[in-house]
């Protein structure tokens, strides 16, 4: 067996997540076209408000599955085009995540688990699905404490497509020139262990007890661990630092 060389790490609910925010963000459209709608003072009227969360809906992959990304600037434009605007669409983007009020929280043992994965001599990258519609640079400010950890930072939108597509993971292999066999996943969901499936590499299920992916929107806690085909599955970084791969 090859000896693994990199470490590829999903972000969201694997080293951080948003503090209070679902997985699904959908519940927010309306609040958030609302704050829109009010801080630019656009004069919206409900139906375009409505006309607007329906078009966003059909870009959210949640709702109707994708793997090719698209950038926000052209999913803002096709929601602003009924608005009658001259506002920037970068602004409207601006707005749009600042009505979120999104908190960022890494959890407290990812940049231990990092430090010591580096110590030993392994490259550490991050393979991350960006939110519908929010720019690639708002996010890296999100996740900035985890930056300086990275070999490198791939995104779906640098890549330009979302997990389980493998295009990120070939970008990976080929910035470190490693082989499938040479790297490993590290996610929360199915699309992490399927795009390292594709792939051809392993994959580690984490499934952190409180997190946004094991807890729905009522409330309920899902403990066990689903089986995705995952090679590992682990509760939190510290019994993944644990395992033999």
């Amino acid at each position: 067996m090859q000896k693994i060389k990199v470490i590829v790490f999903d972000l969201g609910c694997t080293l951080m997540e948003y503090k209070g925010m679902h997985l699904s963000w959908v519940s927010y459209y309306k609040d958030s076209f609302d704050y829109v709608n009010w801080k630019l003072s656009l004069g919206l009227s409900e139906a375009q408000i409505d006309a607007s969360i329906e078009i966003y809906k059909n870009y959210n992959p949640r709702i109707k599955p994708r793997e090719a990304e698209i950038a926000p600037e052209k999913i803002f434009a096709d929601i602003i085009s009924a608005w009658n605007t001259d506002v920037p669409v970068k602004k409207i983007i601006d707005t749009f995540f600042e009505s979120l009020k999104l908190e960022p929280v890494i959890y407290e043992d990812s940049i231990p688990a990092l430090k010591k994965l580096r110590s030993k001599g392994l490259k550490i990258a991050a393979l991350t699905d960006v939110a519908t519609g929010m720019p690639d640079e708002l996010h890296k400010n999100y996740v900035a404490p985890l930056l300086p950890y990275f070999d490198l930072y791939v995104s779906s939108l640098s890549c330009g497509f979302k997990k389980p597509n493998p295009k990120g993971l070939a970008d990976i292999a080929a910035f470190f020139c490693t082989e499938p066999e040479e790297m490993l996943m590290v996610g929360d969901d199915f699309r992490d262990v399927e795009v390292a499936r594709r792939f051809g590499c392993k994959s580690v299920l984490i499934k952190r007890e409180g997190s946004a992916s094991t807890s729905s929107e009522d409330g309920t806690v899902n403990a066990a661990f689903p089986d995705y085909g995952q090679n590992y599955s682990v509760r939190n970084l510290e019994e993944f630092l644990n395992l033999s791969f």
